[in-house]
């Protein structure tokens, strides 16, 4: 007997500095294991736009349209780390054809929490970044990818990453959200932590809890959905099918 297709679709969206880019790996995968897949680039964080001005409900309408103009239904929204805001705001907007949302290494966000208030230790070089920039934005370089980002990968690895970054809009990362988590209207929710991520502004446990799930840990850092996609791919579907 022939196994069923898939009927869920996976949008992924990418988390701050990244592109769509970041989860083609990832896409291929899932798209070979019969998903229907789209990744998504924010907009600013592309070579056709301008990024300043842009502002974090920028964003969550950019997902919102993605999903409606293509008239997707039981998707499974997926955000990588800042990822989680848009993904968040998308979610409550498309409900009713939302039939998961899934935080892969990502902030899962609290209601009037903006993301530079996650984390105290990076707040004040956010604001100055912003505040020194003719845009706008916050930069970011080669020491954080080999730091923070991926720490022990491959330096010709850490260096095209670290090329392919584009500076983030400023107003991704100081507005927020005024919606509760999307466990709180019902939608079926999972968290996927990578076990040796020092990226996140909290630990992967704290934002699992904020949904009131148990979270997944896979090996790697905060950049494996580049480094080893199809771990990440497995975890995503796993995801998928379990019930919390």
């Amino acid at each position: 007997m022939t196994a069923s297709k898939p009927t869920q679709t996976f949008v992924l969206v990418p988390g701050a500095w990244l592109g769509d880019w970041s989860w083609y790996p990832v896409a291929r995968q899932l798209t070979e294991r019969g998903y229907p897949t789209l990744a998504l680039s924010m907009p600013g964080l592309t070579y056709n736009g301008s990024p300043a001005g842009l502002r974090l409900a920028d964003a969550v309408d950019h997902v919102v349209s993605e999903v409606e103009s293509r008239d997707l239904t039981d998707v499974v929204l997926v955000g990588h780390s800042w990822g989680g805001y848009p993904v968040t705001g998308a979610a409550h907007r498309l409900a009713g054809r939302v039939a998961k949302v899934i935080y892969f290494a990502a902030v899962v966000p609290e209601q009037g929490t903006p993301m530079i208030d996650e984390n105290e230790q990076y707040a004040a070089m956010i604001r100055q970044a912003i505040a020194a920039t003719p845009d706008g934005t916050v930069p970011v370089g080669l020491d954080a990818v080999e730091g923070v980002l991926m720490p022990g990968d491959p330096t010709p690895l850490q260096k095209l990453v670290s090329q392919l970054l584009l500076p983030q809009p400023g107003g991704y990362m100081t507005d927020s959200l005024d919606v509760p988590p999307v466990t709180k209207i019902g939608l079926d929710a999972a968290y996927v932590q990578c076990a040796d991520d020092i990226a996140l502004a909290r630990p992967g446990t704290e934002f699992a809890a904020r949904l009131g799930v148990e979270p997944a840990v896979i090996p790697g850092n905060h950049m494996t959905l580049l480094t080893d996609p199809a771990i990440v791919a497995d975890a995503l579907i796993s995801a998928l099918e379990s019930r919390q």
